[in-house]
């Protein structure tokens, strides 16, 4: 059994009352960590830590020297890469060889690019506005940021809260999801190995419940960074106050394929983008809107792919698929896809349980209005419906709450911009799914897949305040 602790002013604290929150490996259900129960008086802690960071120089540091504090932090990260990996296959059930090939690198080169986006920071100059007075626009940081990193990517998702704070010359307070804390806490270890004043980052464990409503309200936080439900992010507008929010939400992403598509090229894009970290990821496949003329032979090049699909132990180097997060949420998910076909769907492959492990599922004729398709499944299964026209397909498309981001398979150049202009989503795709991202471009939703952008520069931007600048060379 393993202990961690939060940490405030770079030192390994217990939480104020001493409680504990048992971790549980996804794939056997059994507690083998420990992490703390935190409440608000750990919040208060943490926040007087972080002001106190910041007004004793972190804010004033140079652009200079927050790159080289976060190209410090990278070479941390990659020699503490192993240990790492071991937390978050463990922390996660996702499988070990990807783990290492996805995560640990992509976040090293993450690490790189706000340390870049820390030195091209600037403010800008203006037209004159008229005779006499010239102005400018000086961007400064915020001050405390509250970030909130969610549960499918944990480790990752971390350093996108940290890294565009950091660069931007913030201090941040980190609550990891409750039951992933460990890759969070274990890179706040990293941190402090890298050299960073102490109180830059704290990093607290414990429920949303506990802790979530005193995280985001407290007037000393300028902004909250969060990524999760499009609920709770509901519910943190409401109480956060006047403040800056960036709140990446929920999805239900869906994919258009036209009679004119590559159907070798969709079906293979569609079973690696349905199905990568077991369908936990805001912006997998779920949906697939397929015109009738070619449905059944996507489906003949798509089932045989999904099952080739190798899923199962995470520890196995052979697993392409590992487990969903907890064994609750399996059956979730497994309930999901039976209230589908017994609605009408028909399962062609896939929706079996094992404990927390669900056999990767292709399910057809699936109902646009259902809740298969409306609500968000997060889970390895992927919806079929059809549409017979781009103006249905589009008003599928656009059929859910939310909006974060879409692909279209098709070779009609006059059809796919159509459907970029058409298509309510943050990130749309042209012959490939949603499940692409590069880490520098911009990245964010529409509708209930919420607001703000993140990638660096971008983030970066969103992190700092605009402050305009006026020099009166006469009088009025």
């Amino acid at each position: 059994m393993r202990t961690f602790h939060n940490i405030v002013d770079g030192k390994p604290v217990q939480a104020s009352d001493g409680r504990t929150l048992d971790i549980h490996d996804p794939k056997t259900g059994e507690v083998y960590a420990t992490s703390p129960l935190s409440g608000p008086a750990d919040v208060d802690a943490a926040y007087q830590s972080a002001q106190r960071a910041f007004r004793n120089g972190w804010g004033e540091t140079t652009p200079s020297d927050r790159m080289n504090g976060l190209l410090a932090l990278a070479a941390a990260v990659e020699e503490h890469g192993p240990e790492l990996v071991e937390l978050e296959t463990q922390n996660t059930g996702k499988p070990v060889g990807l783990t290492l090939s996805e995560e640990i690198g992509p976040m090293v080169d993450q690490l790189r690019f706000f340390a870049g986006a820390a030195r091209h920071l600037e403010g800008r100059a203006t037209a004159e506005y008229m005779e006499g007075h010239s102005s400018s626009i000086r961007r400064e940081p915020l001050g405390v940021i509250g970030s909130v990193a969610p549960w499918n990517y944990p480790m990752m998702m971390a350093v996108w809260k940290i890294g565009p704070a950091l660069a931007a010359g913030n201090a941040v307070v980190l609550k990891p999801a409750r039951n992933t804390p460990l890759t969070a806490l274990a890179l706040a270890g990293c941190f402090v190995d890298a050299g960073l004043p102490e109180g830059v980052l704290s990093v607290l464990t414990g429920p949303g419940g506990a802790l979530g409503d005193t995280l985001v309200a407290d007037p000393r936080v300028r902004k909250v960074s969060f990524t999760g439900s499009t609920g709770i992010g509901e519910r943190i507008a409401a109480r956060a106050g006047v403040k800056k929010l960036s709140l990446e939400l929920g999805a239900s992403c869906p994919v258009v394929i036209m009679p004119d598509a590559d159907l070798e090229l969709a079906s293979s894009a569609v079973a690696l983008g349905g199905f990568a970290n077991a369908g936990q990821v805001c912006i997998s496949v779920q949906r697939v809107i397929a015109h009738p003329a070619i449905n059944g032979d996507f489906l003949d090049a798509l089932v045989p792919k999904v099952k080739a699909i190798r899923y199962g132990d995470p520890s196995s180097p052979d697993t392409t698929m590992g487990t969903v997060i907890s064994t609750a949420e399996a059956e979730r998910i497994e309930e999901s896809i039976a209230a589908a076909a017994k609605a009408g769907a028909r399962i062609l492959t896939g929706g079996e349980r094992d404990g927390a492990v669900i056999a990767p599922a292709v399910v057809a004729d699936v109902d646009p209005s259902s809740p298969f398709s409306q609500d968000e499944l997060f889970g390895p299964a992927v919806a079929v419906s059809k549409a017979d026209d781009w103006e249905s397909a589009i008003a599928q498309a656009n059929g859910t709450a939310f909006g974060l981001a879409a692909g279209i398979f098709t070779s009609d150049l006059a059809g796919a911009i159509r459907g970029i202009r058409e298509i309510d989503a943050g990130n749309i795709h042209i012959n490939w799914t949603p499940l692409w991202r590069a880490d520098l471009m911009p990245y964010g939703g529409l509708k209930g897949s919420g607001i703000g952008k993140e990638g660096p520069r971008t983030a970066v931007a969103e992190m700092t305040d605009e402050k305009t600048v006026v020099l009166h060379g006469r009088p009025w």
